[in-house]
């Protein structure tokens, strides 16, 4: 049942400038970001609330408003709309609101909803329908006639042997699984499902809690709100203490990596696909202080999931109707995909697994504790997906240095060289090396991460080979690239951050480069021979009076091509980069 602080608002009232809202703050138990649990169960209520008129009559659709359809069309959009907001409703317990459900899952067995079939849309929604009635079963499940859960169980009995997508979409079959298995609906199919889903996530898995979703070099928050959220979830409702010290050990190992992608001010990298579900990169947070299996304190995992909860609150995330829009901060689709409609962002419902820990847990009840932006500038080399990860406690900002993800098609929030948490790719590409004409960065090679530097080698140019470094310290960037295969004479241009906001983007010639011609963004140089070699310092930052970046490192190049770079502190890297070869020694 919903806890008596949770006091409700009109969902048309902002949450930012609601007064209600506003008393809950308490700056003493959470001194970052002032949210407590009365915070998220208000926010979850009034998502609730603002999705009702937006049910068909029977429940068992809600028809969102907006123009963006997904491919799967409208009456897939409708299922999505119930199944998404359903789970946010077993995560808050709500038993009033979980009767609507209950109504709109009579309806929808009884012919509304399509059915599950092949790589269809209906399969990924099954599973949060599943998983929704495998965490509330006595509040929903167990009070349904015998009618509706026979038609319930046969409709998703249809996801234990739908083909899915080879990605994320394998563990959908194993939730369906693991709640049919629960109740004793066709066990033997039920158990093959869950064994032949886990089974195809081992191809996947690349060490050091980190997974690819699906073949390939896909990194992104797919790791944690899907790759890990369902088996380690799947773990803790069956009990498996196997299967839990195996899933739990992996999440353990990955949060240490992925709370560092979270910046001062709570927004998570803007890296990746369907970013339009938002606070959902909370999930692993919770999921890991849940079932005990996080390297972090409960004050830390607080701070970072309610740090990135108010991010998107007080940005507009939520419009005049109380609805997620589709987009990041409020509309945009530049971060869409084809399969994103009006219901997506309500995959965010996800970031709400924290309220299935009770109010007296230490989550709840201990003094948010900093996070790793919060703490102390850091340069962190992340090894499986190959990033540089670039944090400065001064301003708040992550950067991602990008040498090692990338997806099948040529992707602006995959391909690029780097990403924070204060911008977004831009249409002028940014944060990329352009030989020619051609902005392409395709079959990425990672070659390596250590302390403070990062390497990879990609193809560009129509067949052109390019090797780049990055060497990081504090906010500031080296970045190299040598250039293979071109033909003298042929044009590149390098370019760096987009300023957005507060944030401020350096970008210096260094060896090989000079400003770009009027109307270009970035920095400007020529091919002169086989292994041309470019050098550009580059810095984005938030503080209002940084040293200068002429004076923030001291970079020379010899006449062999050897870099050596001194830090402002005095530290000396050097650096001897060639075809596909990064060699960093530091003194």
């Amino acid at each position: 049942m919903p806890s008596e602080s949770a006091e409700s608002f009109e969902p048309s009232e902002s949450f930012e400038l609601s007064e209600r809202f506003e008393r809950f703050e308490d700056r003493t138990l959470s001194p970052y970001t002032g949210y407590t649990r009365a915070h998220w169960e208000a926010v979850a209520d009034n998502l609730l609330a603002a999705v009702a008129p937006y049910a068909t009559g029977d429940g068992a659709l809600y028809h969102l408003p907006g123009e963006h359809t997904s491919w799967s069309g409208r009456l897939s959009d409708g299922l999505e709309g119930y199944a998404r907001t359903l789970l946010l409703a077993a995560f808050r317990r709500d038993e009033k609101v979980l009767e609507r459900y209950a109504d709109g899952l009579a309806a929808g067995t009884a012919g509304v909803w399509p059915r599950i079939e092949d790589r269809g849309q209906p399969l990924v929604e099954a599973a949060s329908i599943a998983l929704a009635l495998r965490l509330t079963r006595p509040l929903l499940w167990d009070r349904l006639d015998d009618g509706v859960r026979q038609r319930a169980a046969a409709w998703l009995g249809d996801g234990l042997t739908a083909e899915p997508w080879p990605c994320n979409w394998e563990l959908f079959p194993v939730t369906v699984g693991g709640f049919l298995q629960e109740i004793g609906y066709e066990p033997e199919a039920s158990a093959a499902a869950i064994d032949r889903g886990l089974e195809r996530i081992e191809q996947w898995y690349v060490g050091d809690g980190w997974y690819t979703d699906g073949d390939g070099r896909k990194y992104d928050y797919y790791n944690g709100w899907a790759m890990h959220l369902y088996p380690v979830l799947h773990a803790w409702l069956s009990g498996d203490t196997r299967l839990l010290d195996l899933y739990g050990g992996r999440l353990e190992t990955h949060l240490a990596d992925y709370a560092r992608l979270f910046g001062g001010d709570g927004a998570p990298m803007l890296q990746g696909r369907s970013l339009t579900y938002r606070f959902a990169t909370t999930a692993p947070l919770w999921l890991g202080a849940l079932t005990g299996r996080t390297p972090l304190s409960p004050g830390e995992t607080r701070r970072l999931s309610s740090g990135a909860l108010r991010y998107f609150l007080d940005r507009g995330a939520v419009d005049d109707r109380g609805l997620l829009s589709l987009g990041w901060h409020g509309p945009n689709e530049a971060v869409l995909q084809g399969y994103s409609g009006p219901a997506s962002p309500y995959w965010a419902s996800k970031a709400f697994v924290g309220l299935l820990l009770p109010p007296e847990h230490e989550v709840w009840t201990a003094r948010e504790d900093p996070g790793p932006t919060d703490r102390a500038d850091a340069v962190t080399p992340v090894g499986p997906p190959n990033w540089l990860l670039q944090s400065t406690s001064s301003d708040g900002l992550v950067r991602l240095h990008n040498h090692g993800s990338e997806d099948v098609r040529y992707d602006p929030y995959y391909t690029r060289l780097a990403y924070s948490t204060a911008t977004e790719p831009s249409p002028s590409y940014d944060n990329s090396v352009i030989l020619g004409d051609d902005p392409s960065r395709t079959g990425i090679e990672p070659l390596g991460v250590g302390e403070g530097w990062v390497a990879s080698r990609h193809t560009a140019g129509g067949g052109a080979r390019v090797t780049s470094l990055v060497l990081a310290h504090g906010a500031v960037e080296v970045r190299a690239h040598v250039v293979a295969g071109a033909a003298p004479g042929t044009g590149v241009r390098v370019t760096g951050w987009t300023a957005k906001d507060d944030a401020r983007a350096e970008l210096l010639p260094v060896h090989g480069l000079l400003d770009a011609p009027t109307g270009l963004t970035g920095l400007s140089g020529t091919v002169i021979g086989e292994g041309s070699l470019f050098v550009a310092l580059a810095r984005l930052t938030a503080e209002p009076a940084p040293v200068p970046l002429a004076e923030a490192a001291d970079v020379r190049v010899d006449g062999t091509g050897e870099l050596t770079v001194t830090w402002s502190g005095g530290r000396e890297v050097r650096v001897r980069v060639g075809d596909g070869v990064a060699e960093v020694r530091s003194h």
